[in-house]
């Protein structure tokens, strides 16, 4: 689960971390009082920020909301050394949309600002802990490239990538802390301060049950100290139940329509930007059948994943998620029977489309228990339900299904 910047960093001052302070805003009645509070803990100056779950948002557009071709302002994060151009660039930026390479043409509708004092630093750097799925292992990664994407230095400067990994058996060491600090090059009273961040930062990676904690830039001010100006969270889902506080951080208006309602009925759903539907059973099963839908010649429109039991409320469920979808123009049913047979599936499949009324090419591939039951179902039902022996049939079948529609 993907969280803002603003609760990033609200999580992060929990566990001393030091980060730039800030207000989020919703609405422009609290710009005022969200400045008084920042003056009073010694803000001078301002900076003004988008919260959308997306990055690039400083070198992103603002666009109206009513005409989408109407640029109101390029970035969507402002500094300001005045309350009242701070407050100009609010009333822009809030309500509006703000396109960014992340976020797509369509863009994301801004609606929260964080409204965060000004600070006077010499260096940007970057600082990120996830798993490293090859080894087994969290790792941390430093550069003293910060500001820019870590994709970026990846393929451009791959040797400025600092990487530290951990020992799950005896945790993150204090000597890992120091090499990381010699190698981005930091002396004296900030090679003290980036000590004290960096095992901070790393008790509160582990502690949330985070899968990414990403600082970026992690700066270094001018009295010496090492802050968080930017802070990025993702959390994990599968450990929802060890935080039960955390399920108030989840912002449905940055998720895809589609994906919140599948979610509501327990379906692994996520949208992707192709022409054909897929409804599976086992996430290793849905990515071969991505596969096959790229080989039959067309793009698959989503990853769906309805679980082993497959019911009929489920499989109906499925096919309302996916018809919601316009760009989709066949559909392929791919369900191994090993938990529920192939003839209830089948069964399930046939009076789910009966009730949707679905005007598109079906094409069922049933494997397992009472699959030849199962297919015979489906050629009898009268209905636009196409059934497919194996992959290959299954590929040429959505093939000529994608050329007829």
């Amino acid at each position: 689960m993907k969280i803002h910047e603003y609760q990033a960093k609200e999580i992060l001052k929990k566990y001393g971390v030091p980060v730039q302070d800030g207000v989020a805003i919703t609405n422009m009645s609290e710009f005022d009082n969200a400045i008084y509070t920042l003056q009073a803990r010694g803000a001078h100056q301002y900076v003004v920020k988008s919260q959308i779950h997306a990055g690039g948002r400083g070198k992103g557009k603002v666009y109206s909301k009513d005409n989408r071709d109407e640029l109101v302002q390029e970035g969507g994060v402002k500094f300001s050394p005045t309350v009242e151009k701070a407050r100009e660039y609010a009333q822009k930026i809030l309500g509006n949309l703000l396109i960014t390479h992340q976020t797509g043409p369509e863009g994301k509708l801004v609606q929260t600002l964080f409204i965060t004092e000004g600070l006077d630093y010499v260096k940007e750097l970057y600082l990120g802990i996830l798993l490293d799925r090859t080894i087994g292992k969290n790792v941390i990664m430093a550069s003293t490239e910060g500001g820019v994407e870590i994709e970026k230095v990846a393929a451009e400067t791959p040797e400025k990538i600092i990487k530290e990994w951990i020992d799950p058996a005896i945790g993150f060491q204090t000597f890992q802390a120091r090499r990381l600090a010699f190698a981005l090059g930091l002396e004296g009273e900030v090679f003290k301060s980036f000590i004290y961040f960096i095992n901070q930062l790393y008790k509160a990676y582990e502690d949330t049950d985070a899968s990414l904690v990403e600082i970026n830039p992690m700066v270094i001010t001018n009295d010496n100290r090492v802050v968080a100006l930017d802070a990025k969270i993702t959390l994990d889902d599968n450990s929802m139940f060890r935080h039960k506080d955390y399920a108030q951080l989840r912002d449905i208006n940055e998720e895809d329509p589609l994906e919140v309602q599948a979610s509501t009925y327990d379906l692994n759903y996520i949208k992707l930007d192709g022409n054909v539907g897929c409804m599976v059973n086992g996430a290793g099963l849905a990515m071969a059948t991505m596969d096959i839908i790229k080989l039959a010649g067309g793009e698959p429109a989503n990853f769906l994943d309805v679980g082993g039991g497959a019911s009929k409320d489920t499989v109906e469920k499925g096919f309302q998620i996916i018809l919601s979808d316009k760009n989709v123009k066949a559909i392929l049913v791919n369900i191994f029977g090993g938990i529920v047979r192939c003839d209830r599936v089948a069964g399930g499949i046939i009076e789910a489309a009966k009730n949707i009324n679905i005007d598109i090419p079906v094409v069922v591939r049933l494997e397992g228990t009472n699959a030849i039951e199962a297919q015979k179902m489906l050629d009898e039902s009268g209905l636009n339900l196409i059934s497919a022996k194996g992959f290959k049939e299954a590929a040429e079948k959505i093939t000529a299904a994608l050329k007829s529609s």
